[in-house]
């Protein structure tokens, strides 16, 4: 009996482990994330062509972020994506220990991937022109997604069905 609840105590203590460093990864991406949003804010505002980021008409984050598509109702896309980075961050860094976070994070990451799909399906189709910083940050939410649902589904199966 006292090996069964000693290989519980190191199994909860593993999974607790794992959970704390996939939420530290998606912490880590996530600021990558607000930076690559925030350097595309500028860029957006910006009145000179970026130079680094220009590659011809095939790759070009001024065409891509000063065309109409580059706002929501008046929110520069960087914006919004710099926010979500942000939160996301938080929830990762700050609150990770709480039980709904897994599941908040999760589905934060799965609407921001969905948004950046859709964003990429613009960039693809309809400007013909890739952002790099676009490209990045659609990397970025893409792991942050893995990590994601490797957290959740880290989660013991109590915890899975308290959150939901």
């Amino acid at each position: 009996m006292q090996l069964t609840v000693s290989s519980l105590a190191q199994s909860g203590s593993a999974g607790k482990a794992r959970r704390t460093g996939l939420m530290l990864s998606i912490a880590i991406l996530s600021f990558a994330g607000v930076l690559l949003s925030a350097v595309s804010l500028q860029r957006h505002y910006a009145r000179s062509a970026t130079a680094y980021c220009d590659f011809g008409e095939r790759f070009s984050c001024d065409i891509v972020n000063r065309s109409e598509y580059s706002s929501v109702a008046g929110i520069p896309v960087a914006g919004i994506g710099a926010a979500g980075y942000g939160v996301l961050l938080i929830l990762a860094a700050f609150y990770r220990d709480r039980e709904e976070t897994p599941l908040r994070v999760l589905i934060m990451a799965c609407v921001g991937l969905a948004f950046a799909l859709y964003l990429t399906y613009i960039e693809a189709y309809v400007l013909s022109t890739w952002c790099i910083l676009c490209l990045g940050s659609l990397t970025v939410i893409c792991l942050i997604t893995l990590l994601a649902v490797l957290t959740y589904t880290a989660l013991p199966k109590t915890e899975q069905a308290e959150n939901e």
